[in-house]
C-alpha cells in the first residue's frame, strides 16, 4: 500500500495535511499522536468512510479513492476497520454479530432477512473460538464486557477476510487486562494471517510492545515514521510537542503523563 500527499480539509481546517508513507509487506505500524493530530481521520479515510480532500492511496496497483459503488464497497470489505465504541448491534447475540461481516456478501434475500449460510455460522463460531470467546456465542453483546464486546468486533472483521486491517484506538475504552487480550489478538492476526495492522493508539507502551513500525503525527502532519527501537525521548517530544518538560516520557504512559501534568502543562491531552 502507497499513501501519497493525503489530504482532509473540513473547512479552513486542515486536519490531514498532506500524509505520505508505504507498506510494502505486512506490518504492525502503530499511528500514535496527541489527540487532534489527525490520526482517525488518517484511518477514515483510508476505509473510505470519509472522503479525502487530496492525495492517492493506492492498493495492488489501484487508486482506493477513486473506487465508487460496488468497487467501493469491496474495498470496505477487504479493508477491515475496528473501532473504538465496537460499533455492535447490542441486541443481537454475538454470533449474529460475528457473521454480519459477511452481510454485503450475500444477496438481497438473505441480506434483508439475515439468513445465514451453514458455512458463515461455522467460520462465525471459529473467529470467536480464535478470539477465546466462542462461550458467549449466544449472549447478547449488551451483556458483554467491553473487552468481550471488541474481541466480538475483531471476530466480525476477520469474517470479512481482509487484506487489511484499521484499528481506532480499539483499547482507549478498556481496563488494562482487556486492552492486553485485544492487543495480543490483534498481533496474532498480524501474525498468523501475515495481514497488515494500522492501529491507532493512545499509550506509548502499548506501541513499543505490539508495532513493529510507529507513525507520529503531530497537528495533521507524519513528524515520524521508523521501527519501534528509534522512539526515543526526543522523538516523543516532537510527537507530543512537549519540549518544555524534562521527563522521560518513552518510560511512561501518555495517560499518566496527562494525568501528572494536567495543571501544569495543559498542552498534552490523551491521544
Amino acid at each position: 500500500m502507497h499513501i501519497s500527499n493525503l489530504r482532509k480539509e473540513f473547512g479552513s481546517v486542515v486536519a490531514v495535511n498532506n500524509v505520505s508513507f508505504t507498506v510494502k509487506k505486512p506490518e504492525f505500524v502503530g499511528v500514535i499522536g496527541r489527540s487532534g493530530a489527525g490520526k482517525s481521520t488518517l484511518l477514515r479515510m483510508i476505509n473510505r468512510l470519509i472522503e479525502a480532500t487530496g492525495g492517492s492511496v493506492e492498493f495492488e496497483g489501484k487508486d482506493v479513492l477513486q473506487f465508487r459503488g460496488k468497487a467501493r464497497r469491496d474495498w470496505q470489505r477487504n479493508c477491515a476497520m475496528i473501532f473504538q465504541q465496537f460499533n455492535l448491534v447490542p441486541r443481537l447475540d454475538a454470533i449474529t454479530n460475528v457473521m454480519l461481516g459477511r452481510l454485503n456478501q450475500l444477496n438481497l434475500w438473505r441480506s434483508l432477512f439475515r439468513v445465514f449460510p451453514e458455512k458463515d455460522i461455522v467460520d462465525a463460531l471459529h473467529n470467536l473460538e480464535r478470539l477465546g470467546i466462542s462461550e458467549k456465542a449466544l449472549t447478547r453483546v449488551e451483556y458483554l464486557s467491553g473487552g468481550q464486546q471488541q474481541r466480538v468486533a475483531i471476530a466480525r472483521a476477520l469474517m470479512q477476510e481482509p487484506k487489511l486491517i484499521l484499528a481506532d484506538e480499539p483499547i482507549a475504552s478498556l481496563d488494562p487486562l482487556s486492552a492486553e487480550i485485544v492487543m495480543n489478538s490483534l498481533r496474532e492476526i498480524h501474525e498468523r494471517d501475515q495481514l497488515t495492522v494500522i492501529c491507532n493508539l493512545h499509550t506509548l507502551e502499548a506501541a513499543r510492545k505490539y508495532c513493529d513500525r510507529v507513525i507520529g503525527m503531530y497537528q495533521g502532519q507524519v513528524v515520524f515514521d521508523g521501527h519501534v527501537t528509534q522512539l526515543t525521548q526526543e522523538v516523543v517530544r516532537e510527537i507530543y510537542g512537549a519540549e518544555e518538560l524534562n521527563e522521560d516520557l518513552t518510560k511512561i504512559s501518555l495517560g499518566d503523563f496527562q494525568e501528572k501534568h494536567s495543571k501544569s502543562a495543559n498542552r498534552i491531552v490523551p491521544v
